[in-house]
């Protein structure tokens, strides 16, 4: 038994041994190979081929949206609440009144000043009459002429007083959350609540004071709130004719349309504010500009090895480099092992970028 054993073994071990090649569970330097072949003393690199496209200066602040009105509604008078006409979160229209306070003791004065502007109308209408004829005296005329305009002041002044119990909307708007409830005496320091019109909405952001001859009224802003990741559309309307000398920053406004009410009062915003704009303008990865001493150098390929060119560098965006000089269209600008690169040495290109 144990002899039948050792021949299995020794047959496994023979069959291992025929099949090991064709496994190639082991490479020699010879049977080695890689994904890409690469020619002996050239440095395997990426290249970009050099395009124009438009690049626009675009300057990115942060800023917050503004009610395009708004206001806390408060009493002009003093009195005890007798109605409350607005639900709060809801539009209201100008003019719509919103509270009333308790007006019957103005109104009693009100009727009473008009008998009384009657009867003095009637006295003087007898009295010029009267001095028509020379039966009264021009003084006597004069002193029922006074209390009638006396009266009629007197009216004017009680109609004014009754408007003040009533609280109107100024504009229309959303209103806000009341802090009153209907039977409740207010004064004119007491909150009712407050009023937005936030359809258009403003928005608010101060550049650096340097920008300040770069900014008019006019320009285009594009801007993102937290809650979306949409691009709004504003238009700046007026800027701030003095620069900060504490932050040294000139704040500036924009209008933008809200007819949907995304843009609520106090939200954080993300402007981009175009200051100019440049045609077939020639942008590389700021990865491949290398620093050097008072100017900057880029390597590009020319006869299967690396050239290193000098370069006039412009506007810097988040990820590339505009080239003002040195660089032409059409040409394969090296992007990687710029480490390892020297001019004059032999390249491999192992991708080329579009």
């Amino acid at each position: 038994m144990r002899k039948k054993i050792i021949i299995i073994v020794a047959v496994i071990g023979v069959l291992f041994l025929v099949a090991l090649p064709k496994l190639k569970l082991f490479k020699n330097d010879k049977g080695s190979a890689t994904a890409t072949p690469q020619s002996p003393g050239k440095l395997p690199i990426e290249v970009r081929v050099i395009k124009s496209k438009n690049l626009d200066n675009k300057l990115i602040i942060t800023g917050s949206v503004l009610a395009n009105e708004s206001l806390e509604l408060k009493s002009e008078e003093s009195g005890k609440i007798t109605g409350l006409y607005f639900k709060e979160g809801k539009q209201v229209l100008k003019g719509e009144v919103l509270l009333q306070i308790n007006d019957e003791e103005i109104r009693a004065q009100l009727e009473k000043e008009k008998f009384n502007q009657k009867l003095n109308q009637d006295i003087e209408t007898r009295q010029r009459k009267l001095l028509e004829k020379d039966a009264i005296s021009q003084e006597e005329y004069d002193n029922a002429l006074n209390r009638l305009n006396t009266t009629s002041a007197d009216l004017k002044l009680l109609e004014a007083q009754l408007a003040k119990t009533q609280v109107t909307a100024p504009f229309n708007g959303v209103i806000g959350l009341r802090y009153i409830s209907d039977g409740a005496y207010i004064t004119p320091s007491t909150i009712i609540a407050t009023l937005y019109s936030i359809s258009p909405a403003k928005i608010e952001f101060a550049v650096p004071g340097r920008y300040s001859t770069q900014v008019r009224p006019g320009q285009k802003i594009l801007f993102t709130i937290e809650s979306d990741d949409h691009n709004f559309v504003g238009e700046v309307y007026a800027i701030e004719p003095r620069i900060d000398p504490t932050t040294r920053t000139l704040k500036i406004r924009a209008i933008a349309e809200n007819s949907r009410g995304l843009l609520l009062p106090g939200q954080f915003v993300k402007v981009g504010l175009i200051l100019s704009s440049v045609k077939n303008a020639i942008l590389v990865p700021t990865e491949a500009v290398i620093p050097d001493l008072n100017n900057h150098k880029v390597f590009v390929i020319e006869d299967g090895k690396a050239k290193e060119v000098k370069v006039e560098t412009g506007m810097r965006t988040d990820k590339e480099l505009e080239i003002l000089s040195g660089l032409k269209l059409g040409d394969s600008l090296i992007t990687t092992g710029l480490l390892q690169l020297r001019a004059g040495m032999s390249v491999q290109v192992t991708r080329v970028i579009e």
